[in-house]
């Protein structure tokens, strides 16, 4: 299912899902960088440790969810 198709959905905690994982996907990064622990994501199929570090370089510079 595409965004375009969640948008259209009937059912109003369809629509509100994609806002609602990007809001928890903020969360993980601030969370990461307040602990000092790596953020753990999934890319292509691929398991990913994304450092602390890392994610206050792409903070600083406005990069956002991955």
């Amino acid at each position: 299912m595409n965004t375009k198709d969640i948008s259209a959905a009937k059912d109003p905690d369809l629509r509100a899902s994609l806002v609602a994982l990007r809001r928890a996907s903020q969360m993980a990064r601030r969370t990461a960088i307040q602990t000092g622990t790596n953020l753990v994501v999934v890319k292509d199929g691929q398991m990913i440790r994304i450092p602390a570090d890392e994610l206050r370089r792409q903070a600083g510079r406005g990069k956002g969810d991955s």
